[in-house]
């Protein structure tokens, strides 16, 4: 589980995840960083070890997620990671609006943005504290996985092959409901987690619209070689070639 093994060893799509966030000499040195819905700080003390941010703010709605962040993060190794509780919906993003514009020179979302009502106002008010040029890398449940009705991979039979009278069985993830976007409420890591549909283009144009361009989009899924790098995958993966879990963007604000 993600929440009590790290990303490393919790959450799979994060190597790939990871070539999306700018390192020197595109990062500047010194950087300073928001983790916005931080919750136990995991990326929070990888952006000062992986790529020497000088100061990171981490946010969450959580306190108890936040009390083992504070507890997990060594004041005298990470003196300049700062926790704060607050809710990233909050009309006009409360806690974003009292931090200086064009001052952060990252942002990092982690599994985050797909429980935002108010996404737009959000995603505005973190490109107007992003220095122009700066990314804001986000990860998000797919839409794919969101949409459906009931979630769940199902057995059909499809036709024959010629020469065989057998219908073979294919295994698909039933989708229905893409476009009608909005509040969906999942079984997924605990019971009843709502979270807020939205498809794709959707999500690529409040960042357009807020003045992000797109510079990364990642439909993730394990390679040949991460599995081969990692058998003990194989089980928790077995779905992920039939329909992506995870829906992973960059992009930078325009200068």
């Amino acid at each position: 589980m993600r929440s009590v093994r790290g990303p490393d060893g919790g959450a799979p799509e994060w190597g790939r995840l990871q070539t999306l966030i700018p390192s020197p000499p595109k990062l500047p040195e010194g950087a300073k960083a928001l983790d916005l819905g931080c919750g136990y700080g995991w990326y929070s003390r990888w952006l000062v070890d992986h790529r020497g941010c000088s100061s990171v703010y981490g946010i969450d709605v959580s306190k108890n997620m936040l009390d083992q962040a504070r507890t997990m993060t060594d004041q005298a190794k990470y003196p300049n990671i700062t926790y704060h509780q607050a809710d990233l919906d909050e009309p006009a993003s409360a806690i974003l609006s009292r931090i200086e514009p064009d001052s952060i020179d990252l942002a990092l979302s982690i599994l985050c943005l797909h429980y935002l009502v108010n996404l737009k106002d959000f995603v505005s008010q973190v490109h107007r504290v992003l220095r122009p040029g700066a990314s804001f890398v986000v990860s998000v449940e797919h839409p794919i996985r969101t949409a459906p009705t009931e979630q769940g991979v199902i057995e059909i039979a499809a036709a024959a092959e010629p020469g065989n009278g057998q219908p073979q069985m294919r295994r698909i993830w039933p989708l229905d409901n893409y476009q009608a976007e909005g509040l969906r409420v999942r079984d997924w890591l605990a019971d009843g987690v709502r979270l807020q549909h939205r498809t794709i283009a959707s999500y690529i144009n409040i960042f357009l619209e807020a003045g992000f361009e797109l510079t990364g989009f990642n439909e993730w899924y394990p390679t040949k070689e991460e599995l081969d790098a990692h058998p003990e995958w194989a089980e928790e993966c077995k779905n992920e070639m039939i329909k992506p879990t995870f829906l992973l963007m960059s992009v930078a604000k325009r200068g």
